[in-house]
């Protein structure tokens, strides 16, 4: 089998190819990535073949049997501050990405990495909702919006002209290699330097965490099915607080950390909360990582 990978070399993107390839490793693997900051070669820990390439620039691709697009700007603060490169990576380079893919002859699926923020904000009065495959989509940034945008694109591909397609939803992603701007290496990296770690509001924020390996095997599971034209939310069920974070990190280092409450992200959701039961009927639990024991793994 021949696998496409846009966006490989980034932090999932790269845990999804390793764990394509511990469980397939004679399958024939491409990445391509524009190698932006947030991206790193040495995260791949096995042979692939390389496109060094923006998605929004391609004219062609190699014949595959899958594609799984990871490809997108991610960082919502940097949405804030300037939404363009959102709107053409996400939305211009999907686009893109799933005309090339129409022309494609031997494709089997277009596996479209998605995220829990196209949902909203999952709060209500008293606690909050978790979001199933079919709750409507409200974009609350420009990252979450343009990331809505580019799951519609896929449905209208598959629509208008067939495109056999996955779409998959996951929640906050752990584990290794990840960026540095990211939140819980910020944390990381303030609480050992003793610096303040700024809280956004009063970081009651409730966030779903997922390792990057446990969703990766999740779309795995996915891909090599039977199942096409599907959307599966991919969670840990593990809920909490940004508070309880950073004091679950502190905990884990033995330091008490020294943060500070600041203004508000604009538009920022109180709760995100994913409902996996689809996933979970058709292919069983999702096996997780502990994130208070990947912490002692890798900090002690």
């Amino acid at each position: 089998m021949k696998v496409l990978v846009t966006g490989g070399m980034g932090f999932i993107g790269s845990h999804f190819v390793n764990k394509l390839k511990q469980n397939q490793p004679n399958w024939e693997v491409t990445v391509i990535d524009k190698m932006t900051y947030a991206s790193n070669p040495n995260n791949i820990k096995s042979q692939v073949k390389f496109i060094k390439a923006d998605i929004c620039d391609l004219n062609e691709l190699p014949e595959v049997d899958y594609i799984v697009h990871f490809a997108a700007e991610s960082h919502v603060d940097n949405s804030i501050k300037d939404g363009k490169p959102f709107i053409r990576t996400n939305v211009e380079g999907t686009f893109n990405l799933i005309e090339l893919a129409r022309k494609q002859k031997s494709l089997k699926k277009f596996i479209h990495i998605s995220t829990d923020e196209v949902y909203g904000d999952m709060v209500q009065e008293k606690g909050f909702l978790t979001s199933t495959e079919t709750y409507p989509l409200h974009g609350s940034s420009y990252y979450s919006a343009t990331k809505a945008a580019s799951d519609m694109l896929v449905l209208a591909a598959a629509r208008t002209y067939g495109l056999p397609y996955i779409i998959t939803r996951t929640c906050n992603n752990f584990g290794e290699n990840q960026h540095n701007e990211k939140m819980i290496p910020t944390i990381i990296r303030s609480v050992r330097e003793g610096k303040p770690i700024p809280v956004y509001g009063d970081g009651e924020q409730v966030r779903e965490w997922i390792h990057a390996d446990d969703n990766s095997q999740a779309i795995y599971n996915i891909m090599i099915s039977s199942e096409i034209n599907e959307i599966y939310n991919i969670g840990s069920g593990y809920r909490i607080t940004n508070n309880e974070l950073i004091k679950l990190v502190g905990e884990v280092l033995g330091e008490i950390p020294n943060f500070k409450y600041v203004t508000d992200r604009l538009g920022h959701d109180r709760a995100y909360a994913l409902d996996c039961t689809k996933y979970k009927t058709k292919f069983g639990d999702i096996a997780t990582i502990s994130l208070k024991e990947w912490l002692i793994k890798m900090l002690k």
